[in-house]
């Protein structure tokens, strides 16, 4: 059953997940804290927003970031040499040849673990919104709420 009335206009057919929808990139530090995020129409690929992520993550920490960690979606020469062009290497982390279940990918299970914080958030569970922007905006605000969470009991103990 769609969210909305009418789909904005973001929202693409995803032959993978076989559902109109958008797809959310984001860019988190080592803590899981949001650092850019990049949201496109489910039939684009990932390896195309490569540049625009990593134009963000070098805006929002003054050029700092000089390793980026990934998954198998941005394997290619292409989202390599757009990162590099920004300054960071890009490195995809895959799964190994004798996958059987869940395996827990180094380096991976930070940004799945920022996810499934995302999915807490009613707003966020499902998607209502019909501006790429506000659907971007409403993550940087949930993180921020997070972020709070996990900042008042060290001030409180300071």
């Amino acid at each position: 059953m769609p969210s909305t009335s009418r789909s904005g206009p973001r929202a693409g057919y995803d032959g993978y997940k076989r559902k109109r929808g958008s797809k959310v990139h984001m860019a988190v530090d080592t803590l899981g804290h949001l650092l850019a995020v990049h949201v496109t129409p489910a039939n684009e690929q990932e390896r195309a927003q490569v540049a625009e992520l990593a134009r963000q993550v070098q805006q929002a920490t003054g050029q700092t970031v000089k390793v980026a960690f990934a998954d198998q979606g941005y394997t290619g020469e292409a989202p390599a040499q757009a990162a590099l062009d920004e300054g960071i290497d890009l490195q995809v982390i895959k799964l190994s040849e004798a996958k059987k279940g869940f395996v827990l990918l180094p380096r991976r299970w930070v940004v799945e673990r920022s996810f499934g914080w995302l999915n807490r958030f009613r707003r966020l569970a499902r998607d209502y919104e019909r501006l790429p922007e506000t659907l971007a905006g409403l993550h940087f605000v949930v993180f921020a709420m997070i972020m709070l969470v996990h900042a008042v009991p060290i001030m409180q103990s300071a």
